[in-house]
This record gives structure tokens, C-alpha cells and sequence, in this order.
């Protein structure tokens, strides 16, 4: 890679030690979230791990604040999750204060991976890590499963009764997508169609108003549900339906977003854009952002060809700007937009420790990251494009769940005096972390 302007390394954070656990000759913390846990306008940080048997129910939990003080832990020292998981740090209960909700390991003689049977839902007081409300849903020991489609467990925060502020859970468990309200009640419950590998609906959906009443659709790429769970529209569209949001694409219009074949859907599932099969072989990742200024806006930047790291650009009418390669990541995932320029752009590109402007040219590098450590799959650095440290600005937040350091870096000039608080928003408590 070509010499490159570097960011400003605002913090090197290293996660507490007692917060941090060793296997396979690896010390590390495991999966990160961020939030203000304490209410005092700063992000801290939560690292989790899961139990060794599954390698997916969450069993341990650290949470520290941007000083490294440790705020509260709880749990076995437990493993590396297999994917990034079901914890999410939210303020649910609308009482002003962040809580921790997740599902936790209670070990009761049923252990295997495929069942749910031994999980319990929570919602933890995110200054304390008491807890406040512990259930066992019924319904999660009639969910089991394995396989891709049941390890992307996910929570994702969703307003789905019309409320002030989002107080909704949405949960998906293989062919499974539950709803629950901030009491962990179960709203509904709706059966996906599709569950084949590289022919089932997205592996995490997104939520969002797509047709702007107060309440929260859900894309899953081959449906989209109203937001009391029945079908607005099911239809299986392209294959490897990998990666979907909701996000304006036309104006202000919000859009269902969807890798598979490069689609933009409307609020009843109509085609706005499909780039089509060919183009589109398969849609692994894909990106909105204004990547590009003089061109028309939003652009779509969408990794075409699977796990590779093919790009192609295009704009908001469905013309082609330009294909590019980014830079090698293990398993050619983690990309993300960063308004690292400010709420006016140009939007950059992460991937793999670089960004990237929207002609494909590196034009920010983030020096001192260690090179890849762990497996395949997660030996790679996630990111968390958010506003922790200055002014409009974002920042990029990496960590790798096989080490024991965060990475913070700011664009330059910093001015930490233009800081006013840090407020989390979907892009960080329902972030796309994928592998």
C-alpha cells in the first residue's frame, strides 16, 4: 500500500486485565459494544464472551469505561463468541439510563449448541450490571437450530408500538424472528420461509420507518413485516441475501436495502433498483452513503462477488461510477461508512484499517494496528464508526475480538473542546458487525 495521510491515534484503550481471559495461547477480551453506561456523556465499553459449548450464549460480561476504570463484571471467564451476538447497550425502559440487554448462559443440564433451552433473556442496569428484569421465553426452548443461518444471533432495538422512543426487541434465531417488548414480553413471532444456506433471507435484518406512521418495518430481504409481525411482502429474490438495511435512497425516502442482486425495494416490496444476478453475482456486503459529491446521492457501494474484495459503486439512479478493489481483510468482510468528514461528507469507506474515498483511492490510513490474530472468520478488526471525541466528526472505534486493545482514531485537527456529549444512535447499538 502507497504511503497515505494517517489518522490521529486518539486512544490506544487496553481492556482491564481481569476483564480479559486466555485460550489456545491467545489472550484477549472477546466481542466489544459501546454506549454511555454510566449517563455521564462519554462511551464505555462492554466486552462479552460466550459459554465454550456453544460458542454463542453469552456467559461473561466486563464492562469499562474510555479511562479503562472497570464499571462492574459478572460471569465464567467463558470463550471467544462465534459470531458477534445478542447483547446490545440501549436505554429500553425510556428511564434516561443505558441498559445491557442480552441473553445469558444459565447452565441447567442442556448444553448443546443447537437449543436455547439454557439461555435466559436480560436487561441489566448498565452502570451496575444488576440486573433488572431476568425471563426464560418459552418460545426459546421450541427454537433450535445450527448452521450460518442460526449462529448470526442478533438483538436489534426497534420501535414497533409507536412510541417516543424505540422500546422494542427484535430477535432472530434461524428461521425464527421474535419480538418482544421492554418487559420481555413476546409481541409475535413470525416463521421465515427460507432457511437453505446461500438461499435464506438475511442472516441479521434491520429495522426501520419505511413508510414514515411512527412505526418500524422489518427487512429481511425476502420479506419486510409491518410492525406487528405479519408480512407486508415475501418474496425470494436473489441469492446470498447477506446484508439488507433501511435507509433513504431517493431524497428523504427510506428504502429497503439488499445485497442479494443489488435491490432497493419500496415499503410493499416493489423494485426501486436491481442491478440483477449478473452484475451482482453475490452481494455480500453492501453500504449507502455520499460517498462521491458531484454525483447524484446517495451512492451504493456493494461487494459483488462474495468474499472478495471486488467493490462496485454505483449512484442513485443506478448508473455504474466505477469498480474498485479494496484492501485484503480475513474473510473480505467488515466494511462500513464513516462520515469521517462531517454530516456534509464526503463519506469514507472503512475496510481492513483503511479508508477509502468513493473512487476506490486509500486516502486515510490508521497506523499501529497489530497485523491479523485469531481465526479466519474474526482476526480482523471491527469497526464502530461514532462520534466519541471531538467535534461532528465521527471516529472509527476497531477492536479485534482476539486481542486486548481498542483503537480510537479521529480525523485532524482535534479540538476536544467541541465536544459536547456522546449519543449513541442505530448505527452503533444496531451496528452491522459481520464476519
Amino acid at each position: 500500500m502507497m504511503d497515505i495521510p494517517a489518522a490521529l491515534l486518539y486512544r490506544k484503550l487496553p481492556i482491564p486485565s481481569p476483564l480479559l481471559t486466555s485460550a489456545k495461547g491467545r489472550t484477549f477480551g472477546g466481542d466489544i459494544r459501546i454506549g454511555d453506561l454510566t449517563g455521564n456523556g462519554q462511551v464505555d465499553f462492554l466486552v462479552y464472551r460466550s459459554d465454550p459449548v456453544s460458542e454463542m450464549k453469552p456467559c461473561f460480561l466486563g464492562a469499562f469505561t474510555l479511562d479503562g476504570d472497570i464499571l462492574w463484571q459478572t460471569g465464567s471467564p467463558g470463550n471467544q463468541p462465534l459470531r458477534p451476538g445478542p447483547v446490545a447497550i440501549y436505554d429500553i425502559d425510556a428511564d434516561g439510563r443505558a441498559e445491557v440487554i442480552c441473553f445469558y448462559h444459565r447452565p441447567n443440564g442442556h448444553t448443546e449448541k443447537e437449543t436455547l433451552s439454557d439461555v435466559v433473556f436480560q436487561i441489566r442496569e448498565g452502570a451496575t450490571g444488576e440486573i433488572k428484569l431476568e425471563r426464560a421465553p418459552e418460545i426459546f426452548s421450541t427454537c433450535r437450530g445450527w448452521g450460518p443461518n442460526w449462529c448470526h444471533q442478533r438483538l436489534l432495538i426497534a420501535n414497533l408500538q409507536g412510541k417516543p422512543t424505540s422500546q422494542d426487541i427484535v430477535v432472530k434465531l434461524g428461521e425464527n424472528l421474535l419480538a418482544f417488548d421492554h418487559n420481555l414480553d413476546l409481541l409475535w413471532h413470525y416463521t421465515i420461509p427460507w432457511n437453505e444456506y446461500s438461499r435464506c433471507s438475511a442472516y441479521i435484518p434491520s429495522v426501520g420507518d419505511l413508510n414514515g406512521d411512527g412505526y418500524d418495518e422489518i427487512n429481511g430481504g425476502y420479506y419486510i413485516l409491518n410492525a406487528d409481525g405479519t408480512p407486508r411482502w415475501e418474496k425470494q429474490l436473489a441469492p446470498n441475501m447477506d446484508s439488507v438495511a433501511i435507509l433513504p435512497w431517493d431524497g428523504t425516502q427510506m428504502r429497503a436495502i439488499c445485497s442479494g442482486g443489488g435491490h432497493i425495494l419500496d415499503q410493499d416490496g416493489g423494485i426501486v433498483l436491481a442491478l440483477d444476478e449478473e452484475i451482482v453475482p453475490h452481494g455480500q456486503e453492501v453500504r449507502i452513503g455520499h460517498f462521491i459529491p458531484d454525483r447524484p446521492a446517495p451512492q451504493m457501494a456493494i461487494r459483488y462477488r462474495g468474499h472478495n474484495p471486488d467493490l462496485l459503486m454505483v449512484d442513485n439512479t443506478g448508473q455504474k461510477i466505477t469498480h474498485f478493489r479494496l484492501n485484503h481483510s480475513p474473510n473480505e468482510t467488515g466494511m462500513e461508512v464513516v462520515h469521517w468528514n462531517g454530516p456534509d461528507g464526503p463519506d469514507l469507506l472503512y475496510n481492513g484499517g483503511i479508508l477509502f474515498d468513493g473512487w476506490g483511492e486509500p486516502v486515510i490510513s490508521l497506523p499501529g494496528l497489530p497485523p491479523p490474530q485469531g481465526p479466519e472468520k474474526m482476526g480482523w478488526y471491527h469497526c464502530y464508526p461514532a462520534n466519541v471525541c471531538g467535534d461532528i466528526r465521527e471516529e472509527v472505534v476497531l477492536y479485534n475480538p482476539w486481542t486486548s486493545d481498542i483503537f480510537i482514531y479521529t480525523p485532524e485537527p482535534l479540538d476536544e473542546t467541541c465536544f459536547s456529549t456522546y449519543c449513541s444512535g442505530p448505527r452503533q447499538y444496531n451496528a452491522r458487525l459481520m464476519d
